[in-house]
């Protein structure tokens, strides 16, 4: 399996088939919006609208399984992105990244690129994976890395 086989809601409950996104770089990202690390909606946005139309998608996946920071539900989700961050990358329904209830998904994405010392669970919100035109799972990046320290890995993958 690779990352276009799945599928998943969008924050207003539609299905949508990530195979939409074959041949495009994807960086799929859990996010929260009452995290220390909240602010990098604003990078992620700023990737998004940089390197978009040369084949970038960012995928935000709100996850309330860190401390609870992501309590509130879809609509407020969105309108809570969009008004802060100018957010309009592609958000879905908040879904557990770890544990029996996680998506399947990000099953794949831990699977294919652990954490350090081969860890596989996702350590706290805004863990990013970066996904190639072919949908293989390439690198995990932790929480800490600004999204803006990703730019060269990006420009790599779109140059191919």
């Amino acid at each position: 399996m690779n990352t276009f086989d799945f599928s998943a809601n969008a924050l207003d409950g539609t299905l949508v088939d990530l195979s939409r996104y074959r041949g495009k770089v994807l960086l799929i990202v859990n996010t929260a919006s009452q995290c220390g690390f909240t602010p990098q909606y604003k990078g992620l946005e700023q990737l998004y609208r940089d390197y978009h139309e040369r084949g970038l998608e960012v995928l935000g996946f709100p996850c309330n399984q860190f401390r609870q920071q992501e309590p509130g539900g879809e609509a407020e989700i969105g309108a809570f992105c969009e008004k802060n961050f100018g957010v309009s990358f592609p958000l879905f329904a908040k879904i557990d990244v770890n544990g029996d209830d996680a998506h399947p998904l990000f099953r794949h994405l831990k699977r294919e690129a652990p954490g350090v010392l081969g860890t596989q669970a996702v350590k706290w919100n805004f863990t990013k994976f970066l996904v190639g035109r072919d949908g293989r799972v390439l690198k995990r990046y932790a929480p800490t890395t600004k999204p803006e320290d990703i730019t060269k890995d990006i420009e790599a993958l779109l140059d191919t």
